[in-house]
């Protein structure tokens, strides 16, 4: 399906480098786009409120003086009621005309209005299919599916299911996301039929990113087996690692349906959720080394040549 105008022409890989909570910032942004890949970042990495005008324009200076190599970079907005800070940000964003904004949590009628009036492109992340209807009714521009083994708040569906399900009644750009850490994924994810490939946890493990060196050192030596699906975190399931929960003191035990409520209230306040207890999905698989952006990304074009040059069985 044809790609936004703002991504056509600008992208070595067909990739969006996620907004991860905390460890995005404007250096991992800027080393992504400066080499071929779409990055990204929640509005609220940005503390206080007003250092988010900075970051914009940090970016936007990276962008005017890299002459057009730049691929576009954008902006995730949570539109839940709790986040008091949405208006303010997307001033922001109107502001500084971002490329393209990602919606969670909420209704992306009022971002799609705001942000389609200085010609810019919206993307809503969806879990399940009823979402994606919904996102799709409400007129944006891209759907990203984030289906089971992805890092953060992941759906648990199937990302062979989730993509074709979508693909039947969704013709737009499509964008695929969990445990994506290699070139190889990200072939796979346009053989689903998705346009772009969403990948979080493979660039937490680089220079650029603003993760704890514990955390990327503790990527780099999980397997899946260490990703703990969850909602006693932050109240809404997500994959976290296995040894970051331990040592917050998060039992196995404390982790069941059968929980003690008010262990799991203290244990909150003293441990904060994404901060002190660290995120990731199946993709840590994957992760081995901490590369900068630039290096991983070169190693992640070969790779995704190598998987579209292998020949179909006869």
């Amino acid at each position: 399906m044809p790609l936004p105008a703002c991504f056509q022409g600008t992208l070595r890989l067909p990739v969006i480098a996620a907004p991860m909570f905390i460890v995005s910032g404007p250096e991992l942004v800027i080393a992504c786009c400066q080499a071929g890949v779409a990055g990204s970042l929640p509005s609220l990495n940005a503390r206080p409120a007003s250092q988010l005008d900075g970051w914009l324009a940090q970016i936007g200076s990276a962008r005017e003086a890299a002459n057009g190599n730049f691929a576009p970079h954008g902006i995730n907005l949570i539109l839940h009621a709790s986040n008091t800070r949405l208006e303010e940000d997307l001033a922001l964003v109107v502001q500084h005309k971002v490329p393209f904004v990602v919606t969670s949590l909420g209704h992306p009628g009022k971002v799609i209005e705001a942000v389609h009036g200085y010609g810019g492109v919206v993307f809503s992340d969806v879990i399940h299919a009823q979402h994606a209807r919904k996102a799709a009714a409400a007129g944006v521009d891209g759907i990203i599916a984030i289906a089971g083994g992805a890092g953060g708040h992941a759906g648990t569906q199937n990302p062979f299911s989730l993509i074709r399900e979508i693909r039947e009644f969704w013709s737009g750009c499509l964008v695929l996301g969990g445990a994506i850490s290699d070139g190889y994924g990200i072939r796979a994810a346009e053989v689903l039929g998705a346009d772009l490939a969403y990948v979080g946890t493979r660039f937490i493990a680089t220079t650029e990113s603003r993760a704890d060196p514990a955390y990327k050192q503790m990527l780099c030596s999980a397997s899946a087996q260490d990703i703990v699906y969850t909602d006693a975190i932050s109240g809404a399931n997500a994959n976290f690692l296995a040894p970051s929960l331990l040592a917050a003191g998060y039992s196995p035990e404390l982790l069941t349906a059968t929980a003690d409520k008010a262990k799991l209230k203290d244990l909150a306040s003293e441990a904060k959720a994404w901060r002190d207890v660290w995120s990731a999905g199946h993709g840590v698989a994957n992760i081995h080394d901490t590369p900068d952006a630039a290096s991983l990304i070169g190693r992640l074009r070969t790779e995704y040549v190598q998987a579209s040059q292998r020949p179909a069985v006869a």
